[in-house]
């Protein structure tokens, strides 16, 4: 049976990836949503990083990361500093199809608290043939 919201499927299984709490299942995730090769980039990155940046004359630099392990790596950094604690979790805000195999998804760091929305973001998807994330750009804001 085929499904009937692919982009949808796609976008809820790449948000529950940051949720999940559990290590062994987060790298299942990462391997099963990503291509061996997939990279993730951070295309605007946080303040600090520009400013640095400036300073020593360079231009605004995109952060990356490349390969399951890194990819790996991120999600965990994040579900430590936004999830873990208890006080986030993150949602899908809405999905759009760009291009065949390009997809965007808008997501939302929502508060446990309050049930607002305190934050959020784009992906833009590319996916392979095989259906996984080759490039995922990331922006924040």
């Amino acid at each position: 049976m085929s499904d009937p919201d692919p982009i949808m499927t796609l976008a809820a299984r790449y948000v529950a990836l940051w949720n999940e709490p559990d290590p062994a299942e987060r790298a299942a995730l990462v391997r099963a949503l990503w291509a061996p090769g997939g990279v993730q980039v951070l295309v605007h990155p946080p303040q600090a990083i520009r400013e640095a940046a400036a300073n020593l004359a360079f231009p605004e630099p995109p952060l990356e990361v490349r390969g399951h392990d890194a990819l790996e790596a991120r999600v965990r950094r994040a579900h430590e500093m936004f999830v873990a604690p208890g006080e986030h979790v993150f949602a899908v805000a809405g999905t759009f199809p760009l291009l065949e195999r390009v997809t965007g998804v808008r997501w939302s760091m929502v508060s446990t608290r309050t049930g607002e929305a305190v934050g959020g973001g784009l992906d833009v998807l590319a996916l392979g043939e095989d259906g996984r994330i080759r490039t995922d750009h990331q922006f924040i804001g």
